[in-house]
């Protein structure tokens, strides 16, 4: 199968389109949701940070997160994404890989791709279309993906 994977995402939601030739319209195959994304930090955060004793004496401190809350679920929703992109490509459901996604989220993904997916990009869009119906999602890719 001679089949496209175009992947419009953010840190909220995510549609992953395909095309049957380099110059077929876009159908949406699935689309994923992380709607933890928009919620303020302090809803994301059910209580005070944990307490630790200081490696030397007596003294307790407040035990800081490595990752924000809200980083967080950004990491985890891109995980989610590339698990759903690994699996179309064992099952080979795809040969080509597009990206479209908002600077920051990209960069999250890269963090996230395994050698033999990252093989199969084809090109990587940095803007976030993920408000944009299939027709003009495909009128802003070039005109053979």
């Amino acid at each position: 199968m001679d089949s496209t994977w175009i992947l419009a995402a953010n840190s909220s939601q995510a549609t992953i389109f395909t095309a049957e030739s380099p110059v077929a319209p876009l159908v949406a195959l699935e689309t994923m949701s992380n709607p933890e994304a928009r919620l303020k930090q302090m809803d994301l955060v059910s209580d005070r940070p944990g307490r630790t004793f200081d490696s030397l004496g007596s003294q307790r401190h407040a035990r800081a997160s490595q990752v924000d809350p809200k980083e967080q679920e950004q990491i985890r929703f891109a995980k989610t994404i590339i698990e759903k992109l690994e699996r179309g490509r064992l099952d080979g459901a795809f040969e080509r890989l597009v990206i479209v996604a908002g600077p920051d989220f990209l960069g999250e993904l890269r963090t996230h791709f395994g050698a033999q997916l990252k093989a199969l990009v084809s090109q990587e869009i940095d803007k976030d279309y993920t408000a944009l119906n299939p027709r003009e999602l495909r009128s802003r890719l070039p005109e053979h993906i």
